[in-house]
């Protein structure tokens, strides 16, 4: 039976239109509902004040929705130019920052002290429930081996590789329904923190949580075939698909210690993991709930 229009409709068919595309969303609300999603946030979305308001807005709907969002974020860019005010270089190998002794003070203070409430501060503007965590409260780590270069192995000083997650505040708060924001800085338990590239930090939360997904948020949309070229997105990729790219060298520098840990993340349960641009408004809900979604997929 058909469904006679009413004469009014067109006076809301904008708001019609708002609603239908709320009802295409359902289903994947329904898919995730209950689980835990882990997004690694990053990259010129926290820089830019518009664009942490949308990525903050899209995570406070995720929690109003049921989904169970957690929070480890990222702050490299803060961090270089705290740095760069000390008068000290900035110096990476293989993706992570070298970290003496004066810079992790900076990394500490940066992390800790300025981003990290500086997010749970935005959550609660927009009507969300978060909770600040000091990654040292999470991580415990040990130092980092040295790193490949073509000089030679680089000694990265006081970065961590974590060696154990302490989850039992975060399923807490997720249980709660209050948004774990934790830092990617670890400690060796002798009260020496230790500095931890967030993509692995990230990964090492999601597996420890048993999260359904990791979602990487930074500047560019996934994996790019060629990195000149912003348009040239691989949409899917299998762990054997990320060998190959490493050896061509289109995954590379910085690129790497995030393909690792999602590798590593999905041999560990995580189920699927996406690589987006938190340039792209809304980008966050697009990957989860439209059909087509948005930068790269790395699959088993």
């Amino acid at each position: 039976m058909s469904v006679t229009p009413s004469p009014v409709t067109d006076s809301y068919r904008d708001e019609i239109k708002h609603v239908n595309l709320l009802v295409e969303a359902l289903p994947y609300i329904q898919s995730f509902r209950g689980k835990c999603v882990v997004i690694k946030y990053g990259g010129s979305a926290m820089e830019d004040s518009q664009l942490m308001d949308i990525v903050l807005r899209d995570v406070v709907f995720l929690e109003a929705v049921g989904i169970n969002p957690v929070i480890v974020h990222g702050g490299g860019k803060a961090i270089t130019r705290k740095m760069e005010q000390k008068g000290i270089k900035a110096a990476f190998a293989s993706g992570f920052r070298i970290t003496d002794a004066a810079t992790i003070e900076i990394v500490d203070e940066v992390l800790n002290k300025e981003i990290n409430p500086g997010i749970v501060e935005r959550l609660a503007s927009f009507g969300g429930k978060a909770r600040s965590m000091s990654g040292r409260e999470v991580f415990k780590v040990v130092k980092a081996p040295p790193v490949d270069n073509p000089a030679g192995p680089v000694d990265l000083g006081f970065v961590g590789e974590v060696s154990e997650c302490a989850t039992r505040d975060v399923k807490e708060l997720v249980r709660k329904e209050i948004v774990p924001v934790i830092s990617p800085v670890g400690d060796d338990g002798k009260g020496q923190p230790y500095n931890i590239n967030a993509d692995v930090a990230a990964a090492e939360m999601a597996i420890a949580l048993k999260a359904y997904k990791i979602i990487f948020i930074s500047d560019v949309n996934g994996i790019l075939q060629d990195e000149k070229n912003p348009h040239s997105t691989i949409s899917t990729v299998t762990s054997q698909g990320i060998d190959e790219l490493k050896r061509t060298g289109i995954v590379r520098g910085g690129m790497l210690p995030k393909v690792d840990s999602c590798l590593k993340a999905l041999q560990n349960g995580v189920k699927q993991i996406h690589l987006i641009d938190g340039r792209i408004p809304h980008s966050l809900l697009l990957e989860l709930f439209t059909q087509r979604g948005i930068g790269t997929e790395i699959v088993a």
